[in-house]
Parts: C-alpha cells; sequence; structure tokens
C-alpha cells in the first residue's frame, strides 16, 4: 500500500469514497503498476441557513465570505452524518451540493484524475460478449435457456477470450466467475464496450443474478451498482441501465458515437461496424472483417469455432479504435475538471463548468449564488443568401468568435462576486493555444496526438462558457452580457459580408461565426483576400480560412453540400436525416452527386426505376421503412394515449408490436401497410419491419408513390424539373 496522495501528486488513476468517508485511491507508478491507498476526506454542502442554532455531533457550520444565497457551508465527519444532517437542512432552507462525492474529494484536494499521465498510460480494457438462443431468436438474459457463449477482453496488447463450454452444466456460472478474475487480473482504469450498458453490462448483470456470482468489476473488492438514466443527446434522450464501477470508468463508444455525431449530424448508423467504417478504422469494403448475421451467431458458436472467435476479435478491435478515437478529449476533461471519467462523458457542459467556479468558491470561503433566471434573448446571425449550385467556394469562420468577445468585453457575470470567470477563460485559452502549437511541433507523434487532443478539448470548453452564461440552470449565468456577446457577434458577421461583397465575392451562406462565398476572381489567393478582409477586425478578433471547395449546393438555410473535388460533406438535417427512407436518401444522395459534379448520371433514371419497382411491390420494404428514435418507452407512450394524449406517434406505435419492446432512445424501423377500412393515419398503419408479412400486412406503394412526388417537388426546380400529378415530371 503506498501513501496518501499529497497535494500536486500526479498518478490518480481511480478514485472511490466508500460508506465511512475514507476516499480509496488507485496510483499509477512510473512502472505502470497501480496500488492502492486511502486518504482521509470530509463531505460537504452549502446552506441558505442553519436548520438548528445548536451544535449537532458531526457537523461543522462556517459562515462564508459575502452576502449570497448560499452562505453557510457544512462538513460531515461521514457521509450518513451529513445526509442526515442535509435532510433536516432541507426543512427550513435551501441546501446545494457537489454530487457524486469523489467530486467532492477532487474539490477539496484540488486533485484531477489522470494527472501526469498521457492516453497511452491509461489502462483501459475492451470488452465484449457473444450471447445465444435456443430457438435463434434474438437473445434474451431473462430466457433461463439463452446463454453467455463468450466474454472477449483486450487490455494493453493482453487479449483474453472466456468460452462457454456447452457440455458442463455449470459452464456459465464458471464463465462468469471467469470474468471477475480476469477484471481483477487486468485491473484497468477504464472498461470499454460498444452499446455496453443497453446490452453487455445488462445483460451480465441478469446472468449473474441468475446463477448468484457477484458483479465484482470494480476495483478495491466492490461490486458494480446499476440504475436507469438517462442522456439527453440534442432533442432527444437515451433511457439506459447505467453500471457504475468503484475505482473504475465506463466508456459505452455507442454513446461517445452519438455524442460525436451531435454537431455534424453525418452518420447514418450508429452501430459498432458502421460506425468503425465511417472512422476509417475498417475499410468501406470491410475487407478483412469477419461478419455474422445475428441470427447466425449461435450458429457459428457450433460448427465454426474459428469464425466465431475471429468475429469477436474484430469486435474487441474495432471498439478499441473507436475509443482511442473519441475517448481522448473526455479524459482531457477529467484532467481539467473535478470530474470521474464517466461523469465527464455524461454530464453536460453547464454542471462542469459550475464545477471549475465552486471549486474556488469553496477554497475561498465565499458565499455562492443560486442560478438566476435567464430571459430570452437573440441569437446569432444566420442566413442563407442564395439557392442553387455554386462554383468556387471558399470558407472563413472567426476563430472562437464568443470566447474572444467575452475577453474583449472582459466583464465577468454579475454574480460572480470573485471575479473568477474572465480570468479562468483567459487561461484556459492560452493553454489551449500552447496544446495548439505542440500538437504541431512535439517530437514524437504520440505526444502530438496528445496535444491534438488537449487542444481540441479545450476548444470544446472554452467555446461553452458562452452557452453557460445564457443556460438558465447556471450558477454564475447571466443573460444581458450573453445577449450583449451574440449582438457584437451579429454586428461583426455582418460587417465581414460587407467587405467580401465589396471585395467581388458573392456571400451564400452566414451562421454566427462563418461564411461561405463564391469567389472564382480570389479561389486561387484565399490567404490575399483573408488578409484584406480582415483588416476591419478590432484586436483579438481572428479570422481563419476554412477551406475551398469545387461546388457548394444551396438548398435552404443551415443545408448544403459541399464537395472538394474528392468527397461530398452534408450539413443540415433536410439533406442527411438518418430516419429518411433509404429510397429516398439514395435519390437525395445521387442528385447531390450530379449538381455537385461528382457524379455524371442524374438521379431522374433512378427515379423512374424507384417508382416501377414500389408499384409492383419489387422493392424491398427494408428501403422503404422509415426509422425514428423512441422518444418516451412504449409503457410511457401508452399512458399518454390512455389519458387522451395526441398526437398519436407512427414508430411509438410500430413498437407496441415488438416483444421484447424497445426502449426510450432506440430506434425503430417501421413501415406503412395497406390501409384497412378507416384507418388511412400513418400512425394507424405503422408495422415493424422486422415483422413484415407480405401476404397479411403488404407495404401500401401508394404511399410510397407519393413520398416520391414529394421529394420531386421539393428538388426538382434543381434539376430543372417539375413534378406533375404525380407522374414523374416534365422538362422546365
Amino acid at each position: 500500500m503506498a501513501a496518501a496522495l499529497p497535494a500536486g501528486v500526479d498518478g490518480l488513476c481511480g478514485l472511490w469514497i466508500d460508506e465511512s468517508g475514507s476516499a480509496r485511491l488507485a496510483l499509477a507508478g512510473p512502472d505502470g503498476r497501480r496500488e492502492t491507498t486511502r486518504d482521509s476526506f470530509r463531505p460537504f454542502a452549502w446552506l441558505s441557513t442553519p436548520p438548528v442554532d445548536e451544535p449537532v455531533a458531526g457537523i461543522s457550520i462556517e459562515r462564508l465570505k459575502g452576502e449570497a444565497v448560499f452562505h453557510r457551508l457544512a462538513h460531515g465527519d461521514s457521509p450518513a452524518q451529513l445526509d442526515a444532517f442535509i435532510a433536516m437542512a432541507r426543512q427550513s432552507g435551501q441546501v446545494d451540493a457537489i454530487w457524486p462525492l469523489e467530486s467532492q474529494y477532487l474539490v477539496q484536494r484540488r486533485a484531477r484524475l489522470y494527472s501526469g499521465l498521457g492516453f497511452g498510460q491509461l489502462r483501459r480494457c475492451q470488452l465484449d460478449i457473444e450471447t445465444g438462443s435456443a430457438d435463434g431468436s434474438f437473445s434474451d438474459a431473462a430466457r433461463p435457456e439463452d446463454a453467455v457463449l463468450a466474454i472477449g477482453l483486450r487490455c494493453g496488447g493482453r487479449d483474453r477470450t472466456l468460452v462457454l463450454e456447452p457440455s458442463d452444466p455449470d459452464g456459465e456460472r464458471r464463465l462468469l466467475e471467469g470474468l471477475n478474475a480476469v477484471l481483477a487480473e487486468f485491473d484497468p482504469d477504464v472498461i470499454e464496450g460498444h452499446n455496453l450498458f443497453k446490452f453487455d453490462l445488462d445483460y451480465l448483470r441478469q446472468r449473474c443474478r441468475r446463477f448468484r456470482v457477484p458483479c465484482a468489476w470494480g476495483r478495491f473488492g466492490q461490486e458494480a451498482s446499476f440504475r436507469r438514466s438517462r442522456l439527453k443527446l440534442a432533442e432527444r434522450w437515451i433511457d439506459f441501465p447505467r453500471c457504475d464501477l468503484p475505482g473504475r470508468a465506463v466508456a459505452d463508444t455507442y454513446l461517445l458515437v452519438q455524442l460525436h455525431d451531435l454537431g455534424a449530424r453525418a452518420m447514418a448508423s450508429y452501430g459498432l461496424k458502421e460506425a468503425a467504417v465511417h472512422f476509417g478504422i475498417t475499410p468501406e469494403g470491410r475487407e478483412g472483417r469477419t461478419h455474422l448475421e445475428g441470427p447466425r451467431i449461435h450458429e457459428a458458436f457450433r460448427s465454426d469455432r474459428g469464425r466465431f472467435l475471429a468475429y469477436l476479435a474484430d469486435d474487441l478491435r474495432e471498439t478499441a479504435g473507436l475509443a482511442g478515437l473519441l475517448l481522448p478529449t473526455y479524459v482531457e476533461q477529467a484532467r481539467s475538471f473535478p470530474i470521474l471519467l464517466q461523469e465527464a462523458i455524461l454530464r453536460g457542459t453547464t454542471g462542469k463548468i459550475d464545477l471549475l467556479f465552486l471549486e474556488e468558491y469553496y477554497h475561498a470561503r465565499q458565499a455562492c449564488p443560486a442560478p438566476p433566471a435567464i430571459g430570452p434573448f437573440e441569437g446569432g446571425f444566420a442566413r442563407s443568401f442564395r439557392a442553387g449550385v455554386f462554383r468556387h467556394v471558399l470558407h472563413f469562420d472567426v476563430a472562437s468568435l464568443y470566447p474572444s468577445l467575452l475577453l474583449q468585453i472582459g466583464r465577468n457575470p454579475v454574480n460572480d462576486r470573485l471575479g473568477v470567470f474572465i480570468p479562468l477563460l483567459s487561461r484556459l485559452r492560452e493553454y489551449r493555444l500552447r496544446c495548439k502549437l505542440l500538437a504541431r511541433e512535439a517530437e514524437t507523434a504520440e505526444m502530438r496526438a496528445e496535444y491534438q487532443a488537449r487542444q481540441a478539448s479545450f476548444k470544446i470548453l472554452i467555446n461553452s462558457f458562452y452557452g453557460y452564461l445564457g443556460f438558465s440552470g447556471a450558477r454564475f449565468g447571466d443573460g444581458e452580457l450573453a445577449a450583449e456577446v451574440t449582438q457584437r457577434g451579429r454586428e461583426l458577421l455582418q460587417a465581414l459580408i460587407r467587405e467580401f461583397e465589396a471585395n467581388g465575392c458573392a456571400v451564400l451562406e452566414a451562421d454566427t461565426d462563418g461564411l461561405y462565398l463564391s469567389a472564382e476572381a480570389h479561389f486561387a489567393a484565399s490567404g490575399a483576400l483573408l488578409e484584406r478582409v480582415a483588416r476591419i477586425l478590432p484586436p483579438g478578433i481572428e479570422l481563419e480560412f476554412g477551406g475551398q471547395y469545387q461546388a457548394m449546393f444551396c438548398y435552404k438555410a443551415k443545408n448544403y453540400a459541399l464537395y472538394d473535388g474528392a468527397r461530398i460533406i452534408l450539413r443540415g438535417s433536410a439533406l442527411r436525416s438518418r430516419g429518411i427512407e433509404p429510397y429516398l436518401k439514395r435519390l437525395t444522395d445521387r442528385m447531390i452527386a450530379f449538381l455537385l459534379g461528382a457524379a455524371a448520371e442524374s438521379p431522374l433514371e433512378l427515379l423512374k426505376e424507384t417508382r416501377r419497382r414500389i408499384a409492383d411491390r419489387t422493392a424491398p420494404v427494408a428501403e422503404l421503412a422509415r426509422s425514428e428514435i423512441l422518444g418516451q418507452n412504449p409503457e410511457a407512450y401508452e399512458q399518454f394515449v390512455a389519458a387522451g394524449g395526441k398526437p398519436r406517434r407512427a414508430a411509438a406505435e410500430a413498437a407496441l408490436r415488438l416483444s421484447p419492446r424497445p426502449r426510450m432512445g432506440d430506434r425503430i424501423a417501421y413501415y406503412l401497410a395497406v390501409a384497412e377500412s378507416g384507418q388511412n393515419a400513418d400512425w394507424q398503419r405503422a408495422r415493424p419491419v422486422s415483422g413484415h408479412d407480405q401476404a397479411a400486412a403488404p407495404y401500401d406503394p401508394a404511399a410510397y408513390l407519393a413520398k416520391l412526388d414529394d421529394w420531386l417537388e421539393r428538388y426538382g426546380p434543381f434539376l430543372g424539373v417539375k413534378a406533375e400529378g404525380g407522374v414523374q415530371g416534365d422538362l422546365l
């Protein structure tokens, strides 16, 4: 056992606060070994009013400096004592505390996880399971006859595959016990997997419960804990059974991929195989990748064990590749915030930034404000100036526009009495610029990649400071300051538009901090154009060249396509919605490639052929099916409908027909069946694709032909075609 962690010591790679309040630490040694130790810790909470005047055993209370809602700070000798005191304090006033307790410890010690460790020094373990069912259907952990067939683990170059022995009546129990032993041996800092929460770990939990095997997957001899959780991704929620491992982090690449795609929304699927291709981990044609359809996995386990194990090994390889690309950003956040890695992945930006402020206020013993109310204010300038196809396109944007404007204004939020906001933003920006320089100039490729991850993480962080100001749940929010920033941003972007136009450019698209413009005269000398235009910018505001493109298709505001001569880049949900029916997506992709000059074949022949195949029902139902992500669990939807709720939703109705039922956040593919008498609405005709029966419930050709007419009405003008009463169309 190592000595307790003094302030400033690097190498903290695991942390857990036990029931007594003792901090249990895992430390990385210079040789890569992991040692465990303990440290003292006193949990704390801020109070608006002390619940009692007389002293309480095990509780100390301080009066804080300044005037704010939370002007008392309570410390407890143990979590149980503080919890009891908080329950009493809530009866007479407000209480605010940092959760989980591990973040309190990091705040109290001014410590950070993984400090002094490069990403390559983390012990990362990829985990994947393969399961089987007796009847060949999708495996269900609740069915006694189904089973875990194999568990694959990969950690630091070491592979371990645990395989079920079918002839052993205790085979699955031994398999689960073997997992506990391997995790204890590998002692990873992070366990990575794809759909780890909703499938692998939850399946293992249910099988462990069946065979009375403890889920001993944590450090310090601790078992896993599970609870229902939700993650908000833009406009939708994902419902999942969260798993927490004392002293370790769980990183689900299924969630990491979706978090990455929030801005670009360029991915059609978040499945492991598709994501691996998208990120270049597996070749486009999937050469060398062992492939097994779900129903064939159990069969391969029985009759082609080599192929089965190769498939499992490829899953681990792809998971490691995805995590290697997407996890460094969150590891850097854990190095920067007083937060666990798993919390860094699952928690929103506002809560992370709050921790930085609370750390300063805690150590300064300064009273803390409550989050203020934030009224509505006007956002950034966004406008589409032209529609159609344009050549010789240049892209310029203002580097970190809103953070730069905040630093230029130089004013802290109104309730930041310590004046933490602007100095902190300035330090983070300087650190990011240093990392950006080192990402180009560091001696080794490994160090360049490390600094690239750091600068990318800090770019996200400093850009979030503006959003924090305008968020109603932010403790140091300031709507007036946020409104001033957006006003200056709009004025600056409009000034840039006027200057580019004065230099003979045709502005195509403007959005908050960036511009696309058609500029044939400047296409070969974009640097000179940038230098001329940037002269109008105030000090501290920098204009950057974002790229050049042979062509751009402008459809409508925030929806466009770019072609750089090698690849097509889509922006906006109208052109790349993941829910669009595959036959319409294929048409749209063909049209965009044709308009941009990336392909010679017009989509009109494909349109004609698609219309014929739908009319004679030779088009497969999978090409026609729409897919949507469930916004609520089926049970909640049933209650909503029973209470008279409207509107009824096609995807939710299709989900009610599935067994087992999907959960909120799952994607459902459905088609429209031929309408029965009096049932013409989409929600009445929606059927899950997995249950398609061409004889009993065929798809409705008329519905899908009508969608082709709608497609032609939207895009026909760009092709020189108009729709005429449900036929293919005429040339304009």
